[in-house]
């Protein structure tokens, strides 16, 4: 059993400025970009978290020149070859890393933590056999056997539990000697703006690429070395940002992003629609966001789609059991696919508390009741840590287990938590 961390109680209300580290999203698709380029380039503040190492490691298995200097990743590409590939439980690494494996001479081996084999795979793995990949295994542990080419040309895929299946083919997509054109052919696709934030990055490095709503070609050609200039982490902001609608104080976050591809951005008009005052503004160069919790910390519940923001479901949802006001969130039935499935993890833990949580076929209905104390697990789930702090703010005695875990994506977030708890 891992230690428990007594989350800090707010007894007035919280009014701080927090500084956030560089985006996940946005660090790690560099890092696939930078390895394939023609050329070196730099990240400038990048994310430093266990995500990014673990990709960085990847990408040094398989012969790529990764250097922290100061607050600055260089990144030097060179001849790919056979290596071993600790995913973690990090799904931009499982699903980012086997296209650039395809390169290599030799096999590479992709292995991760134990519940990261249950995470899906078989679609990025089944798409790249289509393009002329030789993959041995259907899930962790595999192993791709690369050639240094791949021959490319069109792939149907269904993306529907994981846009990072589209994202992960698409990065890699102009090495291919044919390009690739990848068509989603299910129901529903999940996180859209993450594919969006895709196609961006890869037309900043140089590359053709058109787009459809469900249809994406990538012409072949070569990648531009870039410095790339790395976003605060707008999903890691939101617990943050919760923190001043749970306690009615005020809470800022410096240089957020005027215009950004990052889905964490949604949370401005989620606060906004739960009765925050949201204010953006600019400071010189950059912007601020501030966000002001309603008075007597009256929160309203909501009703949202949150197909394209899953991510940010967890903290919706320690919300929405803090809320005055019953709240339905719909459009995450792929959260069941994520560290853990998140839909069974949050209706369990709120329940535990005394909350009235129910899983839907593809969401959850929250409906305020009073919660009290007691064991919030993480299940090895940094958003779910995350969440369980956030309802610790307004209830004694929540303690979450293995708030450790958080170090995926935002290491010292305890620390944070309490410095900012404290004031």
């Amino acid at each position: 059993m891992s230690e428990l961390w007594n989350a800090p109680v707010a007894h007035q209300p919280i009014f701080r400025e927090v500084t956030v580290p560089g985006s996940k999203s946005i660090t790690n698709r560099a890092f696939i970009l930078a390895a394939l380029a023609e050329s070196p380039s730099v990240l400038k503040d990048p994310l430093v978290s266990r995500d990014t190492h673990l990709m960085g490691a990847a990408l040094r298995s398989m012969g790529i020149g990764v250097e922290l200097i100061g607050d600055d990743v260089h990144i030097t590409p060179g001849p790919l070859r056979g290596g071993s590939v600790d995913c973690g439980l990090a799904g931009t690494v499982m699903r980012f890393t086997p296209a650039v494996a395809a390169f290599a001479s030799g096999d590479v081996r992709f292995d991760g933590d134990p519940y990261a084999r249950k995470r899906p795979m078989t679609e990025i793995l089944d798409g790249l056999r289509a393009l002329g990949v030789e993959i041995t295994g259907d899930g962790l542990p595999f192993t791709v056997h690369g050639t240094g080419s791949a021959l490319g040309g069109v792939v149907e895929i269904d993306a529907s539990s994981s846009s990072q299946f589209v994202s992960g083919l698409l990065l890699a997509g102009a090495r291919f000697e044919q390009g690739i054109t990848v068509k989603h052919t299910g129901a529903s696709l999940p996180s859209m703006p993450h594919i969006e934030m895709t196609v961006d990055m890869l037309r900043l490095a140089g590359v053709e690429v058109t787009s459809q709503e469900t249809e994406w070609t990538v012409n072949p050609g070569p990648i531009l070395g870039c410095t790339w200039m790395i976003e605060p982490d707008l999903s890691n902001a939101t617990p943050f940002l919760a923190a001043a609608a749970v306690t009615g104080g005020v809470v800022r976050i410096p240089h957020w992003p005027l215009r950004t591809t990052q889905p964490g951005d949604v949370i401005r008009d989620i606060l906004d629609r739960m009765g925050c005052e949201v204010d953006l503004y600019s400071e010189g160069p950059t912007y601020t966001l501030q966000v002001r919790g309603p008075q007597r910390r009256d929160l309203k519940g909501i009703s949202l789609d949150m197909s394209d923001i899953g991510e940010l479901a967890p903290t919706v949802a320690a919300l929405a059991a803090l809320a005055s006001t019953p709240s339905e969130l719909t459009g995450i039935a792929h959260l069941r696919g994520h560290e853990t499935n998140r839909l069974a993890a949050l209706t369990t833990e709120i329940n535990k508390l005394g909350g009235t949580c129910e899983e839907l076929g593809d969401g959850l209905r929250i409906t305020p009741a009073p919660l009290h104390g007691g064991e919030w697990n993480s299940y090895d789930d940094h958003r779910m840590a995350t969440a369980g702090a956030i309802i610790g703010l307004a209830v004694e005695g929540v303690s979450v287990e293995n708030i450790g875990t958080t170090a995926k994506t935002l290491p010292g977030f305890e620390h944070m938590w309490a410095d900012m708890v404290r004031g």
